[in-house]
C-alpha cells in the first residue's frame, strides 16, 4: 500500500463534490476520523477539474456550526428556538402529522422542495414517495437552471444533449461565463477546444471573462435572445446554410419556420438586442459553417420572458446545420443500460391522471409538468425504452410560483406541508415575500440541512443531512449524459444525521409503503441500480472509478426522435396541443421607464459560493465578504455614485441593499445583481439572518405579464430598476461593513 502521509489512516478515496451541481470527481483523505483534505484528481484529463469551493469542503463538512442533532420548533415559527430530540421521535411525529394534514387536505396539500446537489442521492425516492402518496407537487430550482432546459428540449426532439467539447470547432455562450472557479470542467474544456482551433463566440451584455478572448462577441440588450437566435436563422435559412438533407429527412414544421423567420429580418433584430446587423450575421455565418459546433446549455436563457421559445431556437439552430447528435456538436446520450435511471425508481406510473391534473401551475404553464410531458410518453418509450424521462429532475415538475402561491392564498387548494430538502427556498424562487407568506401559512414544514439557513429557522423539524465524503454514491448526471461517476464515504456520519434516501425510505415505512422501499441501505439501493450491469457497488468501486459506454453517433437513423411525429419538430405538435404557439418567437418584457431607468440583471453566480450557500465559510466569505451591485462608469457618475457606496437598488417588486462596483466591462443602463445573499452572522439579531435585506429573489416579480407564457419561469435578465445612494450603512457588523 502507497503510503501518503505518515498521520494518515487510509489512502486517498474518490469523491464526487457536490457542493455545487457540476459534479468534479476527486480524491479525499481523512485523518482521526474526519475529512481532512480534498486533491485534485490523479487523471491527467481531470486533474485540472477543482476550484475553492471544492478544496474547502473540510471547512464546510467539520464546521463548528453543522447541524447534527434533529430539532423540533419551540414557539413561534420563525423566532429560531428549538429543543434537541431523537432521529426516530422526528420521523414518528413528522409521519403522524404528514398523515392527518393529507387525509384533511388530500395528497396534494404536500409539496416538497429539493434542489440538485442532494437529489443526486436521493435515487429518485422523492418523486417516489410522492407518487405513491399521490401528490404532483415537486419543485427544484432546476425550474429555473437546466431542469426546464432539459423538459422544453424534449419537445423539440425528445432529449436534453450534451456538448461534445472534444471535438468541437465552434463553441456558442449565450450568457455563460464558466470561470476556473465556477463551472470549472466547463472552463477546462472550452480551453481544451480553443486549443485545438476551436471558435468562440459569446453573446453576452457585459464584457464578460469569456468574452474577452473570444472570437466574436455581441453585447445584446439583456432579455433579448430569442430575437437573436431568430436573427442567426433568417441568416442562416436565407443563404441556405442549413444543413438541406437532414431538414428534408429529419425536420417537420421547416416552412412554417422559415415565414416566422422572415419576420426577423437583421434590421428589426439589430433594433431589439443592439447588436449591429453586420456582426449578427458574421456570428450566424461562422456557426452554421463550421464543421461542428455547440451551443451549450445556459442558465440565461433559461430566465426570461421568452425562455421557452430561446431554448427552442437553441434547439433548432442545432438541429438545421447538421449538429445534432454528431462528432463535435450535442450528443443524445439516453439511458446509461448499465445502471437504473432515477426516472425508472420515480414510479411516475402510480400518480393517478386525476391527481396529475391537480399539479399546480400546469394548466396555465404546462411545459414541464405533467401535462405537456406525458404527451411526449409513447414517444419516449419508443426511442428509449421507458415512458419517463426525468432529464436533470426538470420534468414532471409543478410550477414553483403557483405552488407558493397556494401555499400563501390556499387557491386553488390548500397546500399545508411543506418539505424541504437542500434547498433554501425562501432565497431561491422569486417574489420571496410570497414564499415568506406561505411558509407562515403552514401546517407542517419539514427541513433537511446541513446548516439552519432562513428556511430551516421557519420550520417546525429540522434534520441534520450528510455529506458527500461520508456516502457511497454513482452520480449519473442526472440523465443528461451517460457517465458514471464514483464517490466513496470517507468518514462516517454524526449518529443523528440522514441521507436524503434515509429520510424517504424511514418516512414511507411509518406511512405504508415500505413494501415499495425494499432497500435497507443506500448501498442496496446502488446494487440494485448497477444490476444491469451485473455489478454490486462494492465490485464497481474495487475495479474503476468513472465508466461510459461507447458514443454512438446519429441514433436518430435507428430509432427515429423521441417526439410524436419521430422527426425534430421546428413546429411543436405538443405546444400547438396545449394551445401554445408552436413556432418560436420573441416577446419584450416591461421595459425600463424615467422612474426605473435600469435593466436588472439579476441571479448572477459568485465563484466563492454556489447559490444561497458558502456565506458562513470563512476562506469563501473572504473572497466576497459583501454583496455588490455592478454599474457602468458613466451611469455611476450621472447617479453621483462612488466605487464602494452603499446603496439601494429598488424595483417594483422590492429592494436590496448592497456595495457599488465600478466596471466598465459592464453595458450601460444595465445592473447585475449577486444570488443568494444573507448573513449567517445575524442570526438572533436580525429576522431570519438578514433574509430580506439583500436577497436578489425580494426583486422578482412573478405576476403573469413577468413569467414565459408555456413555463411560467420569471423574467430574471432585464426587469426595470433604479439605485439610490444610502445616506448612512445598512444595519450589518462593522467588519461586513468594511469588508
Amino acid at each position: 500500500m502507497t503510503v501518503h502521509d505518515s498521520t494518515l489512516s487510509a489512502p486517498p478515496k474518490h469523491v464526487v463534490c457536490t457542493i455545487c451541481d457540476i459534479g468534479c470527481q476527486l480524491r479525499a483523505e481523512a485523518e482521526d476520523g474526519k475529512l481532512a483534505r480534498i486533491l485534485a484528481h490523479e487523471n491527467p484529463a481531470m486533474t485540472a477539474n477543482i476550484c475553492f469551493k471544492g478544496v474547502a469542503a473540510p471547512e464546510i463538512h467539520n464546521h463548528a456550526e453543522r447541524l447534527r442533532k434533529p430539532l423540533k420548533r419551540v414557539g413561534e415559527r420563525g423566532d429560531d428556538h428549538w429543543e434537541e430530540i431523537s432521529y426516530r421521535q422526528a420521523m414518528d411525529e413528522i409521519a403522524e402529522r404528514l398523515a392527518e394534514i393529507t387525509k384533511r387536505h388530500g395528497p396534494e396539500s404536500l409539496a416538497v422542495s429539493t434542489s440538485g446537489w442532494n437529489t443526486q442521492v436521493t435515487h429518485g425516492m422523492d418523486r417516489r414517495f410522492m407518487n405513491l402518496l399521490g401528490s404532483p407537487n415537486w419543485i427544484s430550482g432546476v425550474a429555473l437552471c437546466a431542469g426546464n432546459t432539459a423538459a422544453v428540449n424534449k419537445l423539440t426532439y425528445g432529449w436534453f444533449p450534451s456538448p461534445d467539447f472534444a471535438q468541437t470547432k465552434c463553441i456558442v455562450l449565450f450568457g455563460h461565463n464558466p470561470k476556473k472557479h465556477s463551472w470549472t470542467p466547463i472552463y477546462n474544456a472550452i480551453n481544451y477546444a480553443r486549443s485545438q482551433g476551436a471558435k468562440l463566440i459569446v453573446l453576452d451584455p457585459r464584457v464578460s471573462d469569456q468574452a474577452e478572448t473570444a472570437d466574436l462577441h455581441l453585447r445584446l440588450r439583456a432579455g433579448t435572445d430569442a430575437a437573436m437566435c431568430l436573427g442567426w436563422l433568417h441568416v442562416i435559412i436565407e443563404e441556405q446554410l442549413y444543413d438541406q438533407d437532414f431538414v428534408d429527412r429529419w425536420t417537420v414544421g421547416f416552412e412554417d419556420l422559415r415565414q416566422r423567420v422572415s419576420e426577423y429580418p437583421l434590421e428589426r433584430v439589430e433594433e431589439i438586442t443592439g447588436v449591429d446587423r453586420e456582426l449578427i450575421a458574421q456570428a450566424a455565418r461562422l456557426y452554421a459553417t463550421s464543421q461542428s459546433a455547440v451551443i451549450p446549455w445556459t442558465p440565461i436563457t433559461d430566465q426570461q420572458v421568452s425562455s421557452t421559445s430561446a431554448i427552442r431556437l437553441h434547439s433548432i439552430l442545432r438541429a438545421i446545420c447538421g449538429f445534432l447528435d454528431a462528432p463535435g456538436g450535442e450528443l443524445l446520450g439516453g439511458f446509461n443500460p448499465d445502471y437504473i435511471p432515477e426516472s425508472k425508481l420515480q414510479l411516475h406510473e402510480h400518480l393517478s391522471q386525476e391527481q396529475r391534473d391537480k399539479q399546480l401551475g400546469s394548466q396555465d404553464h404546462p411545459a414541464f409538468t405533467y401535462r405537456a410531458q406525458d404527451l411526449l410518453g409513447d414517444a419516449t418509450e419508443r426511442v428509449w425504452g421507458y415512458r419517463y424521462a426525468d432529464i436533470v429532475m426538470g420534468c414532471y415538475m409543478a410550477n414553483p410560483s403557483a405552488v407558493f402561491r397556494a401555499m400563501a392564498t390556499e387557491e386553488p387548494y390548500p397546500v399545508k406541508a411543506f418539505f424541504v430538502l437542500g434547498n433554501n427556498a425562501l432565497l431561491s424562487y422569486p417574489n420571496q415575500h410570497q414564499i415568506h407568506r406561505g411558509l407562515l401559512n403552514q401546517e407542517l414544514i419539514v427541513a433537511h440541512e446541513i446548516f439552519m439557513t432562513p428556511t430551516a429557522m421557519l420550520a417546525d423539524y429540522v434534520l441534520p443531512g450528510d455529506v458527500f465524503s461520508e456516502r457511497n454514491h454513482i452520480a449519473d448526471s442526472w440523465s443528461w449524459s451517460t457517465r458514471m461517476t464514483l464517490s466513496q464515504r470517507i468518514v462516517e456520519p454524526s449518529a443523528e444525521c440522514s441521507s436524503t434516501y434515509q429520510f424517504w425510505r424511514d418516512l414511507a415505512h411509518r406511512m405504508g409503503f415500505g413494501e415499495h422501499f425494499p432497500w435497507d441501505t443506500v448501498e442496496d439501493v446502488l446494487d440494485h441500480r448497477l444490476s444491469p450491469s451485473g455489478k454490486s457497488f462494492s465490485e464497481f468501486e474495487s475495479e474503476t472509478y468513472f465508466h461510459m459506454p461507447p458514443t454512438e453517433h446519429r441514433k436518430y437513423e435507428k430509432t427515429g426522435f423521441a417526439t410524436p411525429s419521430g422527426k425534430v419538430e421546428l413546429s411543436s405538435s405538443v405546444l400547438e396541443q396545449l394551445g401554445f404557439d408552436p413556432l418560436p418567437y420573441y416577446r419584450e418584457a416591461p421595459g425600463t421607464s424615467a422612474e426605473y431607468p435600469y435593466a436588472v440583471f439579476t441571479g448572477v453566480r459568485e465563484d466563492a459560493f454556489f447559490q444561497t450557500g458558502q456565506r458562513n465559510i470563512e476562506s469563501l466569505r473572504k473572497r466576497s465578504p459583501t454583496p455588490k451591485v455592478f454599474l457602468h462608469p458613466d451611469d455611476a457618475a450621472r447617479e453621483g455614485l462612488a466605487d464602494g457606496d452603499w446603496l439601494r437598488l429598488e424595483t417594483p417588486t422590492g429592494q436590496v441593499v448592497a456595495r457599488l462596483a465600478i466596471h466598465d466591462t459592464m453595458k450601460p443602463g444595465h445592473l447585475r445583481v449577486p444570488h443568494g445573499w444573507w448573513y449567517p452572522e445575524l442570526r438572533g439579531e436580525q429576522q431570519l439572518a438578514g433574509a430580506f435585506l439583500s436577497s436578489d429573489a425580494v426583486l422578482c416579480d412573478d405576476q403573469t405579464e413577468m413569467l414565459d407564457h408555456e413555463q411560467g419561469v420569471p423574467h430574471f435578465k432585464g426587469f426595470p430598476g433604479r439605485v439610490v445612494k444610502l445616506s448612512e450603512p445598512p444595519p450589518l457588523p462593522q467588519r461586513v461593513l468594511e469588508g
